[in-house]
């Protein structure tokens, strides 16, 4: 039996670098080690991918949909059915980071495209990233860098890799703004194929030599003739740049931050993370999967348990995971899409360019109400496959009083660290109901009911909505 430090562990490993993780994989993951699980975790390419041929053929509509709840049902499939976790948590990241609505594109297969390039360049180069981001035709559109041409300048897409991308505000001059955004002429989409009477057809950069300023250009003191792809050189050389990614890492895979418009003026929670997170952008010129090998073998990630509210993607997803009634295609996962917008992650359309405000501001009275009767739902149906094996480890471990009762579920079900308030509310709950009882048939029905109000009072606690 793995040691039950070993398990709470891989179980935060696992929330923070995936989505969760049921108890028999995260005993399976002890077996081999810590170390041995974050490796594999950052090759992702060594397990199997969703097998898209048998996504489309049972769910014909998810290709090249039109409509942005089916795009959303498509990503959220793919979070809850994949072996790659870490990869589609990866393209949450940037895509939270990354901001691009279809509020504004209105073409919900363009941001799938670049969601799929998210995964492809997840633990890659920041360099390489960033210079196919500023080749994605969503984010062309998005920032209007289509409209950025030689002698009329459009500033957007070069304000935001700048703001919001890469540096952070008061690390840059407005003619900085400017002469990048020259470099970025001629970036622009190819000349599309009419929608009608086919559908639509996806989107292709094109460059075009005609409409580049080729001229002499002025950007964060180096001078020259710099095209987009320069300037992405510069850029990434920058120690803003190493200390905003640094940041927005730890914000999201350790612990919740201040929100990003007030980094200029507030600190880092944890400055000496944040510190260890650049020094290992520096050593590797800003490769993400160095970076977060660091980052989760650090003793303040392994430190930082339930530090972080679940986004309304992490909740929807870990928790269906967790029940496992969603394993494959299936009807229904346009709800569970449509649960994250109710809750306030409407994927694929962020609010702005500045995207979602994360921490303590994913929950207010309306969308607590819904992220608790979601879970609590789910947790508290004792058909569900996955919550039958917790009702089956309660029942092989012969648990009988309340405080068995409640110590077991809150193992099975996280591991869960719960507050000694929470934990007491709970013992009250079991203690009237006077424990389980396995003897008979009839009494083993009842403490299935007992099980199942339980694992709902559990996910409806304030205890369950932190990662």
């Amino acid at each position: 039996m793995p040691d039950k430090e070993d398990i709470a562990l891989l179980a935060h490993l696992m929330r923070r670098a995936g989505f969760g993780a049921s108890r028999q994989e995260l005993e399976e993951r002890a077996a081999k080690g810590y170390e041995a699980t974050v490796e594999e975790l950052l090759h992702p390419e060594d397990q199997p991918a969703i097998d898209d041929d048998i996504l489309y053929r049972f769910l014909p509509g998810y290709e090249g949909a039109l409509g942005p709840p089916i795009n959303q049902a498509e990503w959220v499939y793919r979070m809850v059915n994949t072996q790659r976790p870490l990869e589609e948590k990866l393209a949450l990241f940037w895509h939270q980071l990354f901001a691009t609505g279809n509020s504004k594109v209105d073409n919900p297969p363009e941001i799938t495209q670049q969601i799929a390039m998210f995964r492809r360049q997840a633990l890659g180069s920041f360099r390489d990233l960033l210079v196919e981001l500023a080749k994605n035709p969503a984010m062309i559109w998005w920032l209007d860098n289509n409209g950025n041409h030689n002698g009329a300048i459009n500033e957007n897409w070069g304000r935001e890799l700048l703001e919001l991308f890469s540096m952070g505000v008061g690390n840059y001059s407005e003619d900085d703004i400017k002469d990048a955004s020259r470099a970025f002429t001629g970036w622009t989409i190819a000349p599309k194929i009419p929608r009608n009477p086919l559908g639509r057809f996806y989107w292709n950069f094109e460059y075009r030599p005609e409409d580049h300023d080729d001229g002499e250009k002025t950007f964060l003191g180096h001078s020259g003739r710099f095209n987009g792809e320069d300037i992405i050189d510069i850029v990434v050389k920058e120690p803003a740049t190493s200390k905003f990614l640094a940041r927005h890492l730890y914000n999201f895979f350790v612990a919740d931050e201040p929100q990003v418009p007030s980094w200029n003026i507030t600190p880092p929670n944890d400055p000496e993370a944040v510190d260890q997170l650049i020094k290992a952008y520096e050593d590797t010129d800003g490769d993400v999967r160095s970076i977060l090998r660091v980052l989760f073998n650090s003793d303040f990630f392994k430190n930082a348990r339930f530090a972080r509210v679940k986004s309304p993607a992490e909740l929807v997803v870990s928790t269906v995971r967790l029940v496992g009634n969603f394993q494959g295609p299936r009807p229904g996962f346009s709800n569970l899409a449509m649960e994250c917008n109710w809750q306030g992650q409407e994927l694929l359309n962020p609010p702005s360019v500045e995207s979602w405000h994360t921490g303590g501001e994913w929950i207010d009275g309306g969308a607590l109400v819904r992220r608790v009767n979601f879970a609590a739902g789910l947790l508290g149906d004792t058909t569900l496959p996955g919550v039958r094996l917790i009702i089956d480890g309660l029942r092989q471990r012969g648990v009988s009083s309340p405080e068995e009762f409640v110590d077991t579920c809150l193992d099975l079900v996280g591991p869960l660290e719960f507050s000694e308030s929470t934990r007491a509310e709970l013992l009250d709950q079991a203690a009237e109901g006077g424990g389980l009882n396995w003897d008979t048939a009839e009494e083993s029905e009842k403490s299935e009911q007992k099980i199942g109000l339980m694992l709902a009072l559990i996910a409806a606690s304030r205890d369950f909505q932190f990662a």
